[in-house]
């Protein structure tokens, strides 16, 4: 017998978070979050992280669990996901991803394996030190020549699997794309339902734009203050998080506060429209566009009850 599991994801400020506990509640679920951010303490304001009173004593996991200078990354995620995963089956209770990061979430799902993906330090530190002085541009050239396909789909911003992905090149010679096609390919051990919530894109860009006025009037700017003092810097994984380094760079003096705030609207916009094109490739997707349930999570809930109950995935 394949152990239920249920997924619930879609695009940053869509609304999982409140659908998350009203469906946790109605089928005695556990949370694990499958957000890349939400993990570290300490960031609260800027990860839109969910907070005790919102949980609503429904058990969460992997919410401030590492401090901001440890490294969190999809091995680890998975680790710690699928422990997590074991006590709340004993518990008697279903596991529900939570989260916006896609490949976190494929990773659980398909038990994707890394252990091929171990690479030489020397190199990694060397690829960090390049994007570093030359910024994530001349990595992604790199990786367009190691592998098309594989900068097709990763973001050059995105240093920490761009470094992973030319790693990978470099210690066996072949292409990361292949591997994860490859691993996607195999069967999940589990039984699954894999829901994403999806909004009109006017309407998703407009809560986006609140959202980020709402952190910045909440104290964003004081908060990254904070982690400045607690020896927070740019080097470090967790601070290039959106809402973060933008606003390392306005208390550096390299930014305006107004221009902070505006790349961080506009880049979380092509955040949303990256994560979309993420979850469109995935297979075996439950598409849940808020429109056509007029914007009702009772409606929203009761749509996923059924289908959980046709999967056999609840009783």
């Amino acid at each position: 017998m394949k152990k239920p599991l249920i997924i619930l994801t879609g695009p940053t400020a869509v609304g999982k978070t409140e659908l998350s506990i009203r469906l946790a509640r109605l089928i005695n679920g556990s949370v694990i979050s499958a957000d890349s951010m939400q993990v570290y303490r300490h960031m609260d304001i800027g990860s839109a992280k969910i907070t005790k009173a919102q949980m609503q004593e429904i058990p969460h996991y992997l919410i401030d669990e590492f401090e901001p200078d440890e490294e969190f990354h999809v091995v680890r995620f998975q680790e710690y996901a699928q422990k997590y995963m074991q006590e709340i089956y004993a518990q008697g209770r279903i596991p529900i991803i939570v989260g916006g990061t896609g490949f976190y979430i494929q990773a659980l799902v398909y038990e994707i394996d890394f252990t091929e993906q171990q690479g030489d330090a020397s190199y990694r530190a060397a690829l960090e030190k390049l994007a570093r002085e030359r910024g994530g541009g001349i990595l992604h050239e790199m990786l367009r020549e190691a592998d098309p396909k594989a900068a097709e789909q990763i973001h050059e911003n995105n240093i920490k699997r761009m470094v992973r992905a030319l790693e990978f090149h470099h210690a066996c010679g072949g292409k990361i794309s292949e591997h994860n096609e490859a691993e996607r390919q195999k069967e999940s051990p589990y039984n699954f339902a894999y829901f994403v919530l999806n909004d009109d894109r006017q309407k998703l860009y407009e809560r986006i734009n609140d959202r980020v006025q709402q952190m910045i009037a909440n104290g964003l700017v004081e908060e990254v203050k904070k982690l400045q003092e607690l020896g927070c810097n740019r080097s470090m994984v967790s601070m290039q998080g959106l809402g973060y380094k933008e606003i390392l760079a306005y208390l550096e003096g390299e930014l305006t506060l107004e221009e902070a705030i505006y790349r961080i609207k506009r880049d979380t916009r092509h955040f949303a429209k990256r994560q979309l094109t993420w979850f469109r490739r995935e297979r075996e997707v439950i598409w849940m566009d808020k429109q056509t349930f007029d914007y009702d999570n009772d409606k929203i809930v009761s749509y996923m009850q059924k289908l959980l109950l046709e999967k056999g995935i609840i009783l």
